[in-house]
């Protein structure tokens, strides 16, 4: 059995931690926040990330907690629909999907059934890792330096691992060009029960989602842009959306009136982790943090846990931990190409600059179940499914 040291509380991390210790393996989870990270984003449990929440028997505790959502809309300045996509669309797997679930909520999920024998260390993080023969030698934060026969980052976009063991940043992010903030709000409102989109010339984009707490809506403010804006700066992320946002009309004043003092905060510039291998020297990269696809795929939360029911699976089938790894990148690899594939249009699609580029945006949501364009959409959503799933053995 291997003494195994996963980084990261989110969504790959908590799964990753949960199949290993079921095999039998000593895990430990280092996460950067003080505790479990409660709320969050709307994500999807959908195709192939679906069909490992079955296998890891989480289907009951996740649905007891999934979203009643009536599909997505656009919403001109005053907030009247423009276009409307129903849920039902797409077979229930269209943008918004018939199993849509808090991203806290699915950790949290995830989390209480992992067992009791994985070891939780909060507020710190890996600054530093080295190889020592068939050991990879870890330094924190804070804590003392340790020992480990795997390490695992599913620490995310900004991944601690991948920096200490792969090297910068820069040399695998590929910015999509877009700016994008989340958090959660109260408006003016009533969603009910609807995704609502504003678009708005300059590329700039203000959505409401529903929420599991009555009187609150999951928001965000995304805009284009090439700049990164320091990530742990919020302040200068504020600064920005509120120059950006400053003209903009439906809802967006009460949200600019409101992100300083959200409790959830969330912000990213927008890319995609592109390598030629995520495994090096006892270390390995799951879910964002290796192979990150954006939010515009609406694949993420897919790819993480299709990324660590693979690894746990593969990690069961060798004897040897590189052979292991081998096969993971191997089974991984074309799932990955297919789901960082972005829906057409990328960044431009989703918020569009111009004025006449914003109404064929509209045109575009009404048109989406309608011939040619569910079609080619129906190919996007289908992506989910692309991985014919090994059948291992995780108990």
């Amino acid at each position: 059995m291997l003494n195994i040291l996963v980084s990261g509380a989110s969504i790959a991390g908590p799964a990753s931690a949960l199949l290993l210790a079921r095999q039998g393996h000593t895990v430990t989870v280092v996460e950067r926040a003080p505790s479990l990270r409660p709320g969050g984003q709307t994500v999807d449990l959908r195709g192939a990330g679906r069909t490992v929440i079955d296998r890891m028997g989480l289907t009951a505790a996740t649905d007891a907690k999934l979203l009643n959502q009536r599909g997505i809309a656009t919403v001109d300045a005053g907030g009247r629909h423009v276009s409307e996509l129903p849920v039902e669309a797409f077979d229930g797997n269209g943008i918004v999907s018939t199993h849509e679930i808090l991203r806290g909520d699915l950790s949290e999920s995830i989390v209480d059934a992992v067992p009791s024998t994985v070891e939780w260390i909060w507020d710190d993080t890996v600054t530093a890792i080295t190889r020592d023969g068939e050991h990879a030698v870890v330094s924190f934060e804070k804590a003392p330096y340790r020992r480990f026969d795997l390490v695992i980052g599913a620490d995310g976009l900004n991944s601690a691992v991948r920096r200490a063991a792969f090297g910068p940043d820069g040399e695998y992010l590929d910015p999509i060009g877009l700016r994008y903030a989340w958090f959660t709000a109260t408006i003016d409102q009533s969603l009910d029960g609807w995704y609502l989109m504003h678009n708005e010339v300059g590329g700039r984009v203000v959505s409401c989602r529903p929420s599991r707490v009555d009187g609150t809506v999951k928001a965000s403010l995304a805009v284009r842009g090439i700049d990164p804006v320091p990530l742990r700066d919020r302040v200068a992320q504020w600064d920005m959306l509120d120059a950006a946002f400053t003209d903009v009309g439906w809802v967006a004043p009460q949200l600019l009136n409101q992100m300083r003092d959200a409790d959830d905060w969330a912000y990213a510039d927008l890319a995609q982790v592109k390598m030629e291998s995520f495994a090096r020297d006892r270390v390995v990269l799951v879910g964002d943090a290796g192979y990150c696809p954006t939010p515009l795929t609406g694949l993420g939360t897919t790819l993480a846990l299709v990324g660590a029911y693979v690894l746990a699976g593969d990690i069961s089938r060798y004897d040897d931990v590189d052979a292991a790894l081998d096969a993971y990148q191997q089974v991984m690899r074309p799932f990955i190409a297919r789901t960082q594939q972005l829906p057409p249009g990328g960044a431009s699609g989703y918020a569009p600059s111009s004025r006449i580029a914003v109404i064929l945006s509209r045109w575009t949501y009404w048109s989406m179940n309608r011939w040619p364009m569910r079609n080619i959409l129906a190919s996007q959503f289908a992506k989910a499914d692309g991985i014919d799933l090994p059948g291992y053995s995780l108990a």
